[in-house]
């Protein structure tokens, strides 16, 4: 079983196909045995706390966004403008953002180990390298076994746009992403042809048949079936809540006309609604090319959006048990090559933090003059997963067992910044 992406050739059995995994449900062998971890997730529940995840698909250039080197030979033709926290200075082309500093960590001490796309998209979904021979499950995965509610109607680990590649891992199915278009509509064959009437019926029919099967042959898989149907069907019923059709016209002065603003405003929606995790991608920000155009452009459609979305949570009281992450797989070189752009960078790049569990107004790191290293306090993947799952009220360190094998969420030697904490 898949997880349901946005290609248009998919029929409605492909439709249900990818729910039944994405829903829940479905028991896979020698996956489980997790230390402790019913007590982590009962806590983590308890507390309500939700995440979205913004990604900069291509990794965007800090140099032009949040650690800009005026006046420098890396520094390029944009400007820095003051924002809301003094001494604090972003992009001219984040006016909107610039005026949520306050809300806002600052991390410009990334130092990362995967300087490539789908080991860098791997690595900063899951905190572990992809060559490594376990499936490590992607951040969104994560979250939603520790704080989503496995008799919800909505999945627990919503994605919009084509962006994670690890999945739900050793977690197994009943945590892969539910995956829609970058705006947050669902496809158009996931509405029901027949009447609800009609359709209980034919659940009946199937529950009868499944139990059947089961009892002459004894295998766990049925029952797992027939329990992934029942929330398939749920999540049918709830599908009323990717219909922004109504609100949007109002959200999008908010948010910007743009498939990525639509989506953003889509995620607080999904939060709202009881979703812990959302995932919202941005593409093209790869800018091996013409960066400054690139990033131009990009910018444009990330800053209402961004702002508006901490707007949103902020005045609904939703941004203190929201972590808002704005991140991509790696960062941009400080460096500007023959073809006016910017190249992959590992060795010193920046991800900005709002919301649940972060104190903002700070910047965390710096570099040097140029961008080229760290100056001080470099940040690893670990580290950073390790302080968005403590901010969440998870163990960044919570063992898993797959088969006789422990597992760690965090690699070893990963340390929650508690500086970045509330």
């Amino acid at each position: 079983m898949f997880p349901l992406n946005t290609n248009h050739h998919h029929s409605r059995r492909a439709f249900l196909k990818a729910t039944l995994a994405t829903a829940g449900g479905y028991a896979v062998a020698n996956w489980g045995g997790l230390f402790n971890s019913e007590t982590i997730a009962q806590e983590a529940r308890r507390q309500n706390k939700r995440c979205i995840l913004l990604w900069a698909n291509g990794g965007a250039s800090q140099i032009d966004t949040f650690d800009m080197k005026p006046g420098r030979p890396t520094g390029g033709p944009f400007r820095p403008i003051q924002t809301n926290v003094n001494g604090v200075q972003v992009c001219e082309y984040l006016p909107l953002t610039a005026r949520h500093v306050d809300k806002l960590a600052i991390i410009r001490s990334m130092r990362t180990q995967s300087p490539d796309h789908p080991d860098g998209i791997y690595h900063m979904h899951t905190c572990y390298k992809q060559s490594e021979r376990m499936p490590h499950p992607e951040i969104g995965a994560m979250i939603a076994k520790y704080l989503g509610n496995p008799d919800a109607d909505l999945p627990s680990f919503v994605r919009m746009g084509s962006t994670g590649n690890a999945g739900s891992g050793y977690l197994g199915p009943r945590y892969e992403p539910f995956s829609v278009s970058q705006n947050g509509q669902l496809q158009y064959f996931s509405a029901p042809l027949v009447t609800p009437q009609v359709q209980e019926r034919r659940s009946e029919l199937l529950n009868f048949m499944e139990q059947q099967r089961a009892s002459n042959y004894g295998a766990e898989p049925y029952e797992s079936h027939r329990l992934a149907e029942q929330r398939a069907l749920r999540l049918m019923r709830a599908r009323q809540v990717f219909n922004v059709q109504n609100e949007w016209p109002a959200a999008q002065a908010r948010y910007g006309n743009t498939d990525f603003g639509r989506g953003c405003f889509m995620a607080r929606k999904l939060i709202e609604n009881g979703v812990p995790f959302v995932e919202v991608g941005q593409e093209n920000y790869d800018s091996h090319a013409d960066n400054f155009v690139v990033h131009k452009a990009n910018m444009d459609v990330l800053d209402p959006a961004w702002s508006g979305l901490l707007t949103d949570l902020a005045e609904r009281n939703l941004l203190a048990n929201t972590l808002v992450v704005w991140m991509g797989e790696v960062g941009r070189t400080p460096y500007i090559n023959n073809r006016a752009g910017r190249d992959h960078f590992i060795r010193a790049w920046t991800i900005v933090l709002a919301g649940g569990g972060i104190r903002g107004g700070q910047v965390y790191g710096s570099t040097d003059r140029d961008g080229r290293e760290v100056a001080e306090n470099p940040v690893t993947e670990g580290d950073l997963f390790a302080t968005i799952y403590t901010a969440l009220g998870i163990n960044p360190r919570v063992r898993h067992y797959v088969g006789a094998r422990p597992i760690w969420a965090t690699p070893e030697g990963s340390r929650p910044v508690r500086a970045l904490l509330a």
